[in-house]
């Protein structure tokens, strides 16, 4: 049996409301099954885009993407440190502004070139200053990887901004592990104020790239 398109679905329909329901369900949850309920169509006519879920996921990390840049710009001559400031606060910002944003964005493929241009932006930045290719490239993506496991360990408690997770009750854990003086203590940095976190974690990462390579 053929499966007819559907003359009301389009790919940028499904994308909208997959990112929609993520919100909802989170990535555990969403299912091509439920993004067709809720477009109010028969999930087989969503093969027609997307052959399976990985396929969407990769056309919902390219969207958050093109979402992410629109209107976004970075003063000319902006330094390669202030890229990959500017770059990664960018980033996290717009994973955080959905439900499991980082596990759909990390291991997913741009469908795309978007990305081209900011990368290659990024790229030329490092390289006139010193760095050569390879140093370039590790140098983005240890920032980015780093920014990814952050925001990845953030959302694994605060799911979404204001929303947390039972179990991470900081006080409770202190009590818990009050053998354990430092490490006790060490749970009001790791599991709050992931915002002066993020960007001490961000800057200790450029200090580590400016020491490495020799290079500021």
């Amino acid at each position: 049996m053929v499966t007819q398109r559907s003359p009301k679905l389009d790919k940028k329909q499904v994308v909208e409301t997959a990112l929609r329901l993520l919100n909802e369900a989170g990535l555990d949850g969403l299912t091509l099954r439920a993004i067709a309920k809720e477009l109010n169509v028969q999930a087989p006519a969503l093969y027609w885009h997307f052959k399976n879920k990985q396929a969407l996921l990769d056309e919902m990390a390219t969207e958050m993407y093109r979402r992410m840049t629109e209107g976004a710009h970075l003063a000319p001559g902006a330094s390669w440190q202030e890229r990959l400031l500017h770059g990664n606060r960018a980033l996290r910002t717009a994973l955080l502004g959905y439900r499991d944003g980082a596990k759909v964005f990390s291991g997913s493929r741009f469908t795309g070139t978007e990305h081209a241009v900011q990368l290659e932006a990024s790229l030329r930045s490092l390289v006139e200053a010193g760095f050569d290719l390879p140093q370039a490239v590790r140098a983005t993506s240890t920032a980015y990887f780093f920014t990814l496991g952050f925001v990845t360990e953030e959302q694994g408690v605060e799911p979404l901004p204001g929303e947390r997770r039972e179990g991470y009750d900081v006080d409770e854990r202190a009590a818990r592990m009050a053998d354990f003086p430092l490490a006790a203590a060490a749970g009001a940095e790791i599991f709050q104020n992931y915002e002066e976190g993020f960007e001490e974690g961000l800057r200790l990462v450029i200090a580590g790239i400016e020491a490495r390579y020799g290079i500021r």
